[in-house]
C-alpha cells in the first residue's frame, strides 16, 4: 500500500518480506525442535527430509552451513550425552525464543509492560487514572495531586484575599488499583496426549510456553509455578517446557489439582488461579490405601465425580480454574463444560490444527466467544 498525495491511497500487490536462507530454515527448525521435545538430532533428521522434498537449501547454503550459523549465533551448543558421544543441544537462548514464538503464535504480538500488573475494578495505588477525584490521604504520590482542583478548593475555603493552601484543600485524581496474582500451570503428559496418532502434546507445549512467557513478561510481579500430571503430579521448571514429552501414564487430574492447591496455599497473595492444559480425559485416581484406580474406557463416573469435587473445592477457596482443552471430542468437551461449571471458571477449546482459533467459554459471565 502506497500513499499518493494527489489521488489518495493506491493499493499494490503484497510483497513478502525477504528472508535470508538462515531465517527460512530457522523458522522450520523452531517448529521441529518443539515437535521433537528439544531433540536436536531428530529435528535435523526431519529438516533433512524436508530439504530433500522441498529443496530448502542450495549449493551456496547447505544444512552444514545452517548448523554452523546456529552455533555462531548461540542457538545450539555441544553436549556430552549419556552414551559419551558428542552431540548438539539447544541453549537457554533458544528456549526463551521458543516461548516468545509460542506467545506470538497463540496470542499475537504483545508489548511488555515493565511493571504491569492485573487491573481490577477497585480504586487505589496504580498507574491508570479513573477520571474521578478524592481528598488527599497520607501516602498519596505528589504527582497525583490535581493542582487545579486543589487551588479551587483553597479559594472556596479561605477566600482570595487571605489565600493559603492546606492539606485539607488537596485533591488527588484517583487511580485503578493493580493486583498481583499467583498462578499454577498444570500440563497433562498422559499417554492419551499422543494416542491414536494424534499429537496433542505439541500444541499443549505451545500453550504452556505462551502462557509462561505472557505471565513472566507482562506480569513480572506475579508468581508462576508449573506442574505436570500423569499417574501422579510433580513440579517442573519453566526451562523444562520445550523438552516435555508424554509418558506411559494415565491421567490423574485429581492429583494435579491437589498439588496445585497445595502450592497456592503457600502463597501469601490473595489472588490465585490455576491454568490446566489437558485433553480432558481423567482416567486415574489414587485410593486412600495408596493403590491406583485406573479406567481408560470412556469417562468413569467415580473418577469424574472426584474431579468435580476438586473443582468445587477450588471454587470455595476462590481459586478459579481456566482449562485449555486440546481436543475436539464432544464427550470430552462435555466433561470440561461440567468441570468448569462446577468451578465457575473459564475454558478454552482448541483443535489440533493450529491454535489460531479458540473457543472461549467464560462461566462467570455466562458467555461464549470465538477468538481468532
Amino acid at each position: 500500500m502506497k500513499k499518493d498525495l494527489k489521488n489518495g491511497i493506491v493499493f499494490t500487490h503484497h510483497s513478502p518480506e525477504e528472508q535470508t536462507p538462515f531465517e527460512r530454515l530457522f523458522d522450520v527448525f523452531q517448529e521441529l525442535i518443539t515437535h521433537t521435545s528439544g531433540d536436536f538430532d531428530e529435528a535435523m533428521d526431519w529438516l533433512k527430509q524436508l530439504d530433500d522434498e522441498y529443496e530448502l537449501t542450495t549449493e551456496d547454503y547447505t544444512l552444514e552451513d545452517f548448523v554452523e550459523d546456529l552455533k555462531k549465533k548461540g542457538y545450539i551448543r555441544e553436549e556430552v550425552k549419556p552414551d559419551k558421544k558428542g552431540g548438539m543441544a539447544i541453549t537457554s537462548k533458544t528456549e526463551r525464543l521458543l516461548r516468545k514464538r509460542a506467545l506470538e503464535q497463540i496470542f499475537g504480538k504483545m508489548r511488555r509492560a515493565g511493571q504491569g500488573n492485573h487491573r481490577t475494578k477497585h480504586s487505589g495505588i496504580g498507574d491508570e487514572q479513573t477520571g474521578e477525584f478524592r481528598n488527599y490521604q497520607f501516602g498519596d504520590a505528589l504527582e497525583h495531586v490535581s493542582v487545579t482542583e486543589s487551588l479551587r478548593n483553597a479559594q472556596i475555603n479561605h477566600g482570595i484575599g487571605d489565600f493559603h493552601l492546606t492539606e485539607n484543600d488537596l485533591v488527588v485524581e484517583d487511580t485503578t488499583h493493580k493486583a498481583q496474582m499467583s498462578t499454577v500451570l498444570m500440563i497433562d503428559i498422559s499417554h492419551s496426549m499422543i494416542l491414536y496418532g494424534e499429537d496433542r502434546i505439541t500444541p499443549a507445549k505451545k500453550v504452556a510456553m505462551a502462557l509462561a512467557e505472557l505471565i513472566t513478561t507482562r506480569y513480572p510481579k506475579d508468581t508462576l509455578d508449573i506442574l505436570v500430571f500423569g499417574n501422579d503430579a510433580w513440579p517442573i521448571k519453566i526451562e523444562d517446557l520445550p523438552y516435555l514429552n508424554v509418558g506411559p501414564y494415565h491421567t490423574n487430574t485429581v492429583a494435579g489439582l491437589q498439588l496445585a492447591m497445595d502450592m497456592l496455599r503457600r502463597k501469601r497473595n490473595s489472588n490465585k488461579q490455576i491454568f490446566m492444559i489437558t485433553d480432558g480425559k481423567p482416567s486415574c485416581i489414587q485410593l486412600p490405601d495408596g493403590q491406583y484406580y485406573k479406567n481408560s474406557n470412556g469417562l468413569d463416573s467415580h473418577i469424574v465425580n472426584k474431579c468435580y469435587a476438586m473443582a468445587q473445592q477450588a471454587r470455595k477457596l476462590r481459586i478459579p480454574i481456566t482449562t485449555f482443552m486440546i481436543a475436539n471430542d464432544p464427550y470430552l468437551q462435555q466433561f470440561v463444560d461440567e468441570f468448569t461449571d462446577a468451578n465457575q471458571g473459564k475454558a478454552f477449546y482448541t483443535g489440533l490444527q493450529g491454535l489460531g482459533e479458540m473457543i472461549f467459554h467464560d462461566y462467570e459471565a455466562n458467555r461464549k466467544k470465538r477468538i481468532r
